[in-house]
């Protein structure tokens, strides 16, 4: 059994997942707008993604935008936990995702971890990023 974190949006899931995608070197980004459902389905005339993925190897990651209408508030009270395998290539990750966001914790040495930190990235989404301790 897995957990697959499923990530919402108010209006730029598109560009949140195409970020990530690129970010973290995805094998397959899929990306469906509200729009591209057939009519007979009743969904709403928007641009907005009702439904997004993107693969790394095996492992998922999903998203989607508030529907049109509907109060938004992206990624509230969760993170995504990344871990990496060292700390050039955490710090790395890690400053990206601070781009046009804002740091809760600096990435830096901890007694658990020989670098860890945690960001909210311009999306909204906030994240973990650690190599894990010895």
């Amino acid at each position: 059994m897995a957990f697959i974190p499923y990530l919402n949006f108010d209006g730029n899931c598109a560009e949140a997942m195409q970020f990530y995608a690129d970010l973290f070197g995805a094998t397959e980004v899929q990306i469906l707008r509200f729009s591209d459902a057939p009519s007979t389905e009743g969904m709403p005339p928007s641009d907005r993604v009702m439904y997004s993925h993107i693969m790394l190897g095996e492992f998922c990651l999903m998203g989607s935008d508030y529907p049109p209408g509907m109060e938004a508030r992206p990624q509230e009270s969760v993170s995504v936990n990344h871990p990496v395998a060292n700390v050039e290539g955490g710090q790395a990750l890690f400053d990206r995702l601070a781009e046009g966001g804002q740091v809760t914790m600096p990435f830096a040495a901890t007694f658990f971890s020989p670098g860890f930190g945690m960001v909210r990235d311009r999306f909204g989404t906030n994240w973990m990023i650690g190599v894990p301790g010895e």
